[in-house]
């Protein structure tokens, strides 16, 4: 695994956060709590993910592959706009009560 796949899904799930955050509004933890809950989901779902998958990790040929990379940003958005939806309406139903 090369820390520029790790990065990538890193920036996708801050990303995939925020605009889960906004997207569904029962679920905003606020800009900084969207970016957080993203980033950390798209980090781990992306790791999961390439681990089920068997992604090469970006640097199969000695090189970086820009589309292992696009790849791996997608994904972590995706990832980490769930986990940042999920933690949101969790987090926002138990201050509710």
């Amino acid at each position: 695994m090369a820390i520029e796949s790790l990065i990538a899904e890193i920036i996708g799930g801050a990303i995939g956060g925020t605009a889960g955050g906004k997207v569904v509004k029962d679920s905003d933890l606020g800009n900084i709590g969207n970016l957080i809950a993203g980033a950390i989901g798209g980090g781990v779902g992306g790791q999961l993910l390439g681990g089920l998958l068997g992604a090469a990790g970006g640097d199969a040929a000695g090189g970086l592959d820009i589309a292992a990379l696009a790849g791996q940003l997608v994904g972590g958005g995706v990832a980490g706009a769930i986990v940042q939806i999920v933690v949101g309406l969790i987090k926002n139903k138990l201050l509710a009560k």
